[in-house]
């Protein structure tokens, strides 16, 4: 008989010797279980039940009580989570991550009024915050607030300018903060060999911002082959959503040779997950024919570097033409402060000397390199300086070299 009972005895009292370890863990040892079980299996009931269990210990403990929340935010569970950071708020909690994990739930749920309030009082409490610099901006650009935004993340770039996702919003901000500017162009392109004559090209733009995206108008004299010529064009840049946004380009000269009599683009660009870009789209040149080229770039941001890399496929009846270029920024400040290099091959129908395009010129080779810096004074002035060095074959073997240089003013108001 005792043979039976002992073995029965042991087993019932398994349970209670595991209850017995499980009260012997400290609150922290049951903060760690719950991070851990969140975290690496996604297991919120769990971690929900080892915080509890934690805040049954240490009912104060500010970082277990905030995790919570989070939980409860993650589980869609609003109204415990927000109960949990009212309570906080109460007690004039100062912690940082209470101020970054409170705000992020109210931006989540569509109370960005909330939100800013939020990140405002945890600035001023945490000046040097950059996630609370960086969660301000987004949720100011989110709902149209631009120039907070924009006074939100030179902020977070003063503090560190080498914040990846900070440098990527600052970005798609720019293109919204001024409400006007104009700019001046001139551009001086000389031939070693292709051209007797140095060509000279003048643009003048206006840039206006509109709530759904900015329209730019620009007019463009150029002398080429000592003949001139004048070019108007417009574009926009209509937001569709927080992730996507268009191109939209048309042109029109009566100078057919020295620009193309019409031209038209459009692109799809997209702000990707981990600051990554992408775009996709086609561009259009009529001079007596049409000249369809299609398009696609993928860009990234690392720290205060920025990489792009972009093709242009131009289908012929025995082949198709091919450009690629590639394009590397290094940020010193702002959106518009940085240094450039760009290397690549083919023509471009972005470049001032695309009407060497309808010579069918660009299905020789060509090799090209180049570099720019842009500044600005006060962020109202901007200025740029650009050089391009092209080697060129212009007629079947036989090259040709070129240089390129551009001079660039904008100011906005």
């Amino acid at each position: 008989m005792k043979k039976v009972i002992y073995p029965l005895l042991s087993l019932s009292l398994i349970p209670l010797f595991s209850i017995a370890q499980e009260t012997k863990l400290t609150a922290d040892d049951l903060f760690a279980k719950a991070r851990k079980v969140a975290f690496d299996s996604k297991d919120y009931p769990q971690a929900i039940q080892l915080s509890k269990q934690a805040l049954l210990q240490a009912p104060d403990y500010t970082d277990i009580n905030i995790f919570l929340a989070r939980i409860y935010t993650w589980s869609d569970k609003i109204d415990s989570a927000r109960a949990i950071f009212t309570e906080l708020d109460r007690k004039n909690t100062t912690d940082e991550d209470f101020f970054l994990a409170y705000a992020s739930l109210e931006y989540w749920n569509d109370q960005a009024d909330r939100a800013i309030a939020i990140t405002d009082k945890g600035l001023s409490i945490h000046p040097q915050s950059q996630d609370l610099l960086l969660l301000k901006g987004k949720i100011s650009y989110s709902n149209d607030h631009y120039e907070t935004a924009e006074k939100a993340i030179h902020s977070l770039l003063a503090i560190n300018p080498k914040n990846t996702e900070a440098r990527a919003l600052a970005k798609n901000i720019e293109e919204y903060t001024a409400k006007n500017a104009i700019g001046l162009t001139y551009n001086f392109v000389h031939f070693d060999k292709q051209f007797d004559h140095n060509w000279h090209i003048i643009g003048l733009s206006y840039k206006r911002a509109t709530p759904i995206g900015s329209v730019i108008f620009r007019t463009n004299y150029a002398n080429k082959f000592a003949e001139n010529g004048v070019q108007f064009e417009m574009e926009a840049y209509p937001r569709l959503s927080n992730i996507f946004y268009l191109y939209v380009g048309a042109g029109y000269s009566n100078n057919v040779g020295i620009f193309a009599k019409y031209r038209t683009g459009l692109s799809l660009y997209a702000n990707l997950p981990n600051s990554f870009e992408g775009e996709i789209g086609y561009r259009q040149l009529y001079f007596s024919d049409n000249i369809w080229m299609y398009t696609a770039s993928v860009g990234k941001y690392y720290q205060n570097l920025w990489f792009n890399l972009r093709t242009y496929l131009t289908p012929g009846e025995k082949n198709i033409s091919q450009s690629y270029t590639g394009t590397v920024r290094y940020y010193t400040k702002g959106a518009n402060d940085y240094f450039g290099f760009n290397a690549g091959t083919g023509l471009s129908p972005e470049e001032n000397r695309n009407n060497l395009l309808d010579n069918a010129s660009y299905k020789l080779k060509t090799f090209k390199v180049g570099a720019e810096y842009n500044f600005s004074v006060k962020q109202s002035n901007l200025f740029s300086i650009s050089g391009t060095y092209y080697n060129q074959e212009f007629r079947p073997k036989e090259k040709g070299n070129q240089l390129d240089i551009i001079l660039g003013y904008i100011r906005k108001f």
